[in-house]
């Protein structure tokens, strides 16, 4: 076996460097880390990367950093043969066969990461927009099945930044820029913070050399005062904690160049009115002791008016806790001081306390939610790993942890779109434009021809071959066959049908009403008789019209009598809706039921509104009605005739219509329960015209001093009905607000 000094003779500090490799591990890791030193030396010899860099110096680099971290024998190993695949194409058999299963993953999972090299590169010449960085940093943990290659590819790219530190070029400034926008914030969501502060302020001393100098200047002429300032801060405050009996922890807080600069930044302040360039941090073992270290540290000093902020009683919304305090101290100058529990601080710096929501540039709210949960599993994980002997139930726990319900796919144009789990090339096509979607005929995957029903993987490129005009298979749709995994591409084809159907309607619909205009003569000045024929009928529109004529909503015979004008004013059906068309923008497309626009109409028994859960009942001849889905009315209907009940949604139209000046209006029950006074009805009377909702009617009794009050309202929204119910709530004597 080679020895591992052997291996590392030609480098200076080789002994040093020994003892940094193999820190913490076992005889046998030991072993396999100096078999792959070896063979790392023997294969890359002395080829160079990209960036001017030995192959093999840029290993042994990121191995040292992966190292500082104590991670295992597998990551060491991967951080030596991390370019093994460019070297040999039986890399990953012969890795398997001589350090093992996990590591070969680790080196087979590195190479994949390449195929977001164009990626990166496009986040640092602004090409891509900060959506498409905030999911590309989201792609880089979903494309791996273990956590530890991500902290390779960080522990690489702060060697990359080491290297740099000597040759200034082009690339220097490339890799700074990708460092910030891409791999630091993922040292911070990971919890990894060496890295980041690494990552940031070797980026930000390249991207901004001057302003890096002067920052750093002005820390290195107060640095043995700074030292000495905080060592006598710490004695004094430690002294002060024993003596009012606290067993605390008590150091003082490094600060960053990178931080610094932030913060002067984003506040316009000078350095010297950065409170925590000169910062301490005491940690206590219970929440009450926090408070009495905050009592001492304001006897000593005067606190800083407007810098103090606890969020122990008050947690930021991401749960971190912590007292923050800025005083004034001897000299004049500032101190900042935090304080915390032992638990607040491990939940601070591993948990869901991340900085990362508030700290990166943008705060996009649009990132948190499911995603940050999941990142903050992962990065609890990360504690875990010095708890768990197994380095495989590590591992098995990442992967329950994964980001598995979203991959993350790419266009020719390499833009990376995101995905349920499960999406096929139809989902993507559909995703990139609606007509693509219904164009689509055939795809590519990594420049292979695909079933159109095909999961996709995470990190694919996606071609789509489309014709020029067409539209969707029915197909599509069926669920067996597995052609679109997304609800929103499954309404779109839907959408197309119903608008097919809709116009084959329209034509039918057509005929059968010309043909009783010519029956009855009225076919001269067609279009002004049509129009007529259409009020009489109590319809909105000549294209309304057909499509009840077509739907056999209306009949020859009542089409005849209409003609005769013995139907004097309209009569429209109560509650009825009718359905947008092509030909006329003005009607509102109110309900999607099934797959096709059905003549529809509001339960009155339950009265439902957007955008309460809905459901459809077949009639025997006025069409569908629309339910509440816990409607009891329905659910006795539906007990006699289960085959008539049929899926109903909303439109999204009419969704999105609320506070347009045409928005649909829906009649809405409501029950108020007050004690009864002289001047009730009127004082509610005037909440709701002061609120302009019209009362089409209402109903009261009092019994026991007790109002009970059953009003019906027009309202275009659920959101309209919560607003109405709490102005109601408001009037005095009122007990209780309820929908009926």
């Amino acid at each position: 076996m080679v020895s591992l000094v052997h291996a590392l003779e030609r480098l200076p500090d080789a002994g040093d460097i020994k003892a940094r490799l193999i820190e913490g591990l076992d005889e046998a890791g030991c072993a396999r880390l100096t078999d792959a030193i070896a063979l790392a030396a023997e294969w890359y010899g002395e080829t160079k990367l990209s960036s001017g860099e030995l192959t093999f110096q840029h290993a042994l680099g990121t191995a040292l950093v992966v190292a500082s971290l104590g991670l295992d024998a597998d990551v060491r190993v991967a951080a030596m043969l991390f370019a093994a695949m460019d070297y040999r194409q039986d890399a990953p058999e012969l890795l398997k066969v001589g350090f093992g299963e996990t590591a070969a993953k680790l080196v087979q999972s590195l190479h994949r990461l390449g195929v977001l090299r164009p990626l990166t590169r496009a986040a640092t010449d602004g090409r891509m927009m900060q959506a498409q960085t905030e999911i590309l940093r989201k792609m880089l943990l979903a494309m791996v099945d273990d956590i530890r290659v991500v902290l390779l590819r960080l522990a690489s790219r702060v060697q990359t930044l080491r290297f740099l530190a000597d040759q200034p070029s082009p690339l220097q400034q490339e890799m700074a820029r990708e460092s910030l926008l891409i791999y630091a914030p993922l040292a911070n969501r990971l919890g990894i913070w060496q890295l980041k502060w690494e990552l940031e302020d070797r980026a930000f001393r390249y991207l901004e050399p001057d302003t890096y100098k002067h920052i750093a200047r002005m820390l290195d002429e107060r640095r043995l005062t700074r030292e000495s300032f905080i060592a006598e801060v710490v004695q004094r405050l430690h002294q002060a904690l024993l003596a009012a009996g606290i067993a605390a922890e008590v150091y003082g807080r490094p600060k960053h160049i990178y931080s610094i600069w932030q913060k002067m930044r984003s506040k316009r302040l000078d350095f010297s009115e950065v409170y925590d360039v000169r910062a301490v941090r005491i940690i206590v073992s219970e929440e009450r002791d926090c408070y009495t270290a905050l009592s001492l540290v304001h006897n000593f000093w005067q606190p800083i008016r407007g810098e103090f902020d606890d969020y122990i009683a008050q947690p930021k919304g991401n749960f971190y806790r912590s007292l923050h305090t800025a005083v004034v101290v001897e000299d004049g100058g500032a101190l900042e001081v935090q304080i915390r529990t032992k638990e607040m601080h491990d939940h601070a710096e591993l948990g869901v306390a991340a900085h990362w929501r508030y700290k990166e540039a943008g705060k996009s709210d649009h990132a948190v939610g499911v995603y940050e949960d999941k990142i903050a599993w992962l990065r609890q994980l990360l504690s875990w790993r010095d708890e768990i002997a197994d380095s495989a139930e590590w591992v098995a726990q990442f992967k329950r942890a994964a980001l598995d319900d979203t991959i993350y796919v790419l266009t020719p144009q390499d833009k990376v779109i995101d995905l349920p789990r499960g999406a096929t090339p139809l989902d993507f096509a559909y995703r990139l434009h609606t007509e693509l979607g219904h164009r689509c005929r055939g795809a590519k995957v990594d420049g292979h021809m695909v079933p159109l029903n095909t999961p996709l993987q995470n990190g694919q490129r996606v071609d789509i071959i489309a014709i020029k005009s067409g539209g969707p298979s029915r197909d599509w749709l069926s669920v067996t066959q597995g052609y679109l995994v997304t609800s929103q591409a499954r309404r779109k084809v839907r959408q197309w049908f119903a608008e097919q159907d809709e116009a084959d309607l329209l034509a039918h619909g057509r005929t059968v009403v010309m043909r009783e205009l010519q029956r009855a003569g009225a076919l001269q000045g067609a279009q002004a008789n049509l129009e007529k024929l259409a009020e009489r009928l109590g319809l909105n529109s000549p294209e309304a019209m057909f499509l009840a004529a077509a739907r056999g909503s209306i009949g020859q015979r009542t089409i005849e009598t209409a003609l005769r004008g013995e139907i004097k004013s309209p009569t429209p059906a109560p509650e009825m809706l009718t359905h947008k068309s092509r030909a006329d923008a003005s009607q509102r497309s109110v309900l999607i039921v099934g797959v096709d626009k059905l003549l529809t109409q509001i339960g009155r028994c339950c009265k439902p509104i957007p955008p309460d859960a809905v459901v459809g009942f077949v009639t025997r001849g006025k069409g569908v009605s629309i339910h509440r889905v816990a409607c009891e009315n329905f659910l006795r209907m539906v007990a006699r005739a289960p085959e008539r009940a049929i899926e109903a949604a909303w439109s999204a139209r009419e969704e999105g219509a609320q506070g347009a000046t045409d928005a649909v209006v829906y009649s809405v029950d409501v029950q108020v329960e007050a004690t009864d006074r002289q001047g009730l009805l009127r004082d509610i009377s005037d909440s709701l015209m002061r609120q302009k909702i019209n009362v089409t009617a209402a109903k009261t009794h009092s019994k026991n001093n007790v109002a009970r009050m059953r009003f019906t309202l027009e309202l275009d929204s659920a959101e309209h009905l919560q607003k109405v119910m709490l102005v109601l709530r408001d009037v005095p004597g009122v007990i209780h607000v309820q929908r009926a």
